[in-house]
């Protein structure tokens, strides 16, 4: 398997804030683990020798989960188990990673796709980037089982977790396209206003 490397830039003031002494490891690391995801995820693709219902996409999101833990657990910080997935948390703050198109696009055009578990949209409305008195009021479209359900991912994660967004462009072929992080809201209809956003490095082939 390919090894991998990062051109790594100094850390922002934004990185610092949120990861600590962990900022600058992460500029690194995440590209790599990222680019060691898709390395998974192509074998898978061309092992399958299917043209249509690829399981790159599959493998990918589950690589990229595992790569993202087993970096955190490197990096001596937690991993946190959320229904069965789990989220790398580095210095309270909870890496979200979604491939949000197979080909290179604009991140202001990024959306969750229609079939999203509730418990994704949970977490962002749970530890996303929000008013805190605001992050359980009952509106007149959350049930008492949605609030539940809610209360319960935010327990899962932390109550002083926040979410940071990891988002992503990748194909079969050419990889990695373009990455992203910062945090973002998640709007009604699964758009995103980000309130801050960098752009991270591809690692390249060693």
């Amino acid at each position: 398997m390919s090894e991998f490397v990062s051109d790594s830039a100094a850390s922002s003031a934004w990185a610092i804030k949120r990861f600590g002494d962990q900022a600058s490891r992460l500029i690194t690391a995440v590209p790599v683990q990222l680019a060691k995801a898709h390395s998974k995820a192509h074998a898978t693709h061309l092992a399958a020798e299917l043209k249509k219902r690829s399981p790159y996409g599959v493998t990918l999101a589950e690589a990229v989960r595992e790569n993202l833990a087993d970096m955190a657990r490197e990096l001596q910080e937690s991993v946190r188990d959320v229904r069965g997935y789990e989220y790398a948390v580095i210095n309270d703050h909870a890496l979200f990673p979604f491939r949000y198109a197979d080909k290179p696009k604009a991140v202001d055009r990024a959306r969750l796709p229609a079939n999203t578990s509730p418990t994704r949209r949970r977490l962002f409305k749970a530890h996303g980037p929000q008013p805190r008195e605001a992050l359980f009021d009952l509106g007149d479209d959350l049930t008492t089982e949605e609030y539940l359900g809610l209360h319960e991912a935010f327990e899962e994660l932390g109550a002083s977790t926040k979410l940071v967004c990891l988002f992503f462009t990748a194909d079969a072929e050419s990889g990695i396209h373009v990455i992203y992080w910062g945090e973002a809201h998640l709007e009604p209809d699964r758009t995103f206003t980000w309130l801050h956003r960098e752009q991270l490095t591809i690692a390249r082939a060693a």
